[in-house]
């Protein structure tokens, strides 16, 4: 298992997760983006010091994305988000991720504190972001809308004091 930075031939790949609703839906996004649209969007931040993504590969599969969002180098925060194709699921890849991730947040980027966003519902994940130390800071109420109708989310986060790399 490994992590790597995003290269533009991934974006196929990342095109297939992102019209996927049922992976979607956990971003709070509306599962709608064209590969052009996508290739756009990878030329505009390509040089963006506010974002980092990195693909979860496995002996050359790509198993998911995990990205760092709204690096705010001021105040030395970051929004966290993971996506593992469904059938990687439950063998342990988003923990690396994360793991990976949140140590190269804290530990590259000198960030003092990650956050992320969880449905309420999405036990399994709330899991994970616990026993990674992520502590829930609030809850969101219908924060977002999914399926017809609005849902709750927690927010949670991680401070560098907190984190044992």
């Amino acid at each position: 298992m490994k992590l790597r930075a995003l290269e533009i031939n991934d974006l196929p790949v990342v095109h297939e997760l992102n019209n996927e609703h049922s992976i979607m839906s956990y971003w709070f996004e509306e599962p709608y983006e064209s590969l052009t649209e996508l290739q756009y969007l990878f030329d505009k931040h390509l040089l963006d010091e506010s974002e980092r993504r990195f693909i979860v590969e496995d002996d050359k599969n790509i198993v998911g994305i995990v990205e760092l969002v709204e690096i705010n180098y001021i105040h030395r925060n970051c929004e966290i988000q993971i996506i593992i194709k469904p059938e990687f699921s439950g063998k342990g890849y988003a923990k690396f991720a994360f793991e990976r991730a949140t140590n190269y947040a804290f530990d590259v980027l000198n960030m003092h504190k990650i956050y992320l966003y969880v449905d309420t519902d999405n036990e399994k994940a709330v899991y994970i972001y616990e026993s990674q130390g992520f502590k829930k800071e609030g809850l969101l109420r219908e924060q977002f809308y999914t399926n017809g109708k609005y849902k709750n989310a927690y927010l949670m986060a991680l401070l560098k004091k907190e984190y044992i790399s």
